[in-house]
């Protein structure tokens, strides 16, 4: 009786898992080189940061964390740059803590295998929001949903 009981429970654990694990997209092509770590810290800033915006700028602000890797002006890791100080809103008010929607995910895996629409922006804004008079300075490459990407 205490085997069955046992095996019981390990099969619904089972069944737990195999159920939740299967909305959570996986990542493919390119995007398999990338630490999975890499691509669910991504999601979820793109959620974050992009929430109610159109595709395109969901896959924008990916875009600008990947195009800030590359720079030298910045951390070279992915976790470097979103966790960087006072670099993303998301992360100092907690909402990249949220689970990612599954447009997030897409979003992240696309940025991760290098589109970009921003034409090579480091920054983003919503000009409704901005706090800095700072990121006026910075040349616009292009206006995404509520977002201004700019070098």
């Amino acid at each position: 009786m205490r085997h069955g009981k046992t095996r019981l429970v390990a099969l619904g654990l089972l069944a737990v898992l195999l159920v939740s694990s299967a909305h959570l997209p996986v990542p493919s092509g390119d995007v398999a080189s990338a630490a999975s770590s890499d691509y669910q810290l991504l999601a979820h800033l793109i959620a974050g940061e992009a929430r109610g915006e159109p595709y395109l700028g969901k896959v924008a602000v990916g875009a600008v964390v990947m195009n800030r890797v590359k720079s030298p002006l910045f951390p070279k890791t992915i976790a470097g740059v979103i966790y960087e100080p006072w670099a993303f809103t998301s992360v100092m008010d907690g909402q990249i803590n949220l689970p990612p929607d599954p447009e997030s995910y897409r979003a992240a895996q696309d940025a991760l295998s290098g589109w970009d629409p921003t034409y090579g922006a480091l920054y983003f804004y919503n000009p409704a929001r901005v706090t800095s008079p700072w990121i006026y300075s910075r040349p616009i490459t292009t206006v995404i949903g509520n977002h201004y990407f700019a070098r």
